[in-house]
């Protein structure tokens, strides 16, 4: 893999990685919710998942898994199931940003715990099919055949593990930025539910998806 190749390779990694999905809504609650900083360290969780993901596609079982209808259904259900109760969770949601708060909100203003969060990123990611998909499909057209693959996989997947931080702390800046609107308790129910609406409607969409 030349250098050329590389930064070739940035771009389309940063557009896949800010692209509108369950991990990037998650970065934009947990930025509404906890702030900046925790929405982006929680991504370590995703980043991970998709390690895993990616060392899968380089030694070759990410084609069988792809390929397999079993595989994918399993993971499809699991990931779509649990992003519709994270959606029910956060329309369910009495945590409140705005500012007339009284005693009671106020208590609903702890942020949860990273590794909690850092855990949903990951369960969220590692139960997605179409990330395995989208590494087998995208990564190979980078691959130079001559070269040893190992060390290019490295590369390419070191620089799109980078590009979902920067898009974490995008969607997590936009979540941030949304709070200052919210200036009541009926606007902040409204953001939780538009929120969940957010991640029940991926759950719907993951659980309607085919390996095509």
């Amino acid at each position: 893999m030349t250098l050329l190749d590389a930064l070739l390779f940035l771009p389309v990694a940063q557009l896949l990685a800010l692209s509108p999905g369950p991990n990037n809504f998650m970065s934009m609650r947990n930025g509404i919710t906890s702030g900046f900083a925790t929405a982006v360290l929680a991504t370590t969780g995703r980043v991970l998942a998709f390690a895993i993901l990616i060392t899968i596609t380089a030694i070759g079982l990410g084609t069988m898994l792809a390929s397999s209808v079993l595989a994918f259904t399993v993971l499809k259900w699991v990931g779509a199931l649990y992003l519709i109760y994270l959606g029910i969770k956060s329309w369910r949601s009495r945590q409140f940003t705005g500012t007339d708060e009284t005693p009671s909100a106020t208590a609903y203003r702890t942020p949860p715990a990273l590794l909690k969060l850092a855990l949903q990123e990951f369960l969220v990611a590692i139960s997605n099919p179409k990330a395995l998909l989208l590494f087998t499909a995208v990564f190979p057209q980078f691959i130079n055949p001559a070269l040893p693959a190992t060390e290019q996989f490295v590369v390419l997947g070191g620089t799109y593990l980078l590009t979902e931080y920067v898009a974490a702390a995008v969607y997590a800046l936009f979540g941030l930025n949304i709070t200052r609107f919210i200036k009541t308790s009926r606007g902040a129910r409204r953001l939780n539910r538009a929120t969940g609406g957010l991640f029940m409607g991926a759950g719907v969409l993951l659980a309607s998806s085919s390996q095509g």
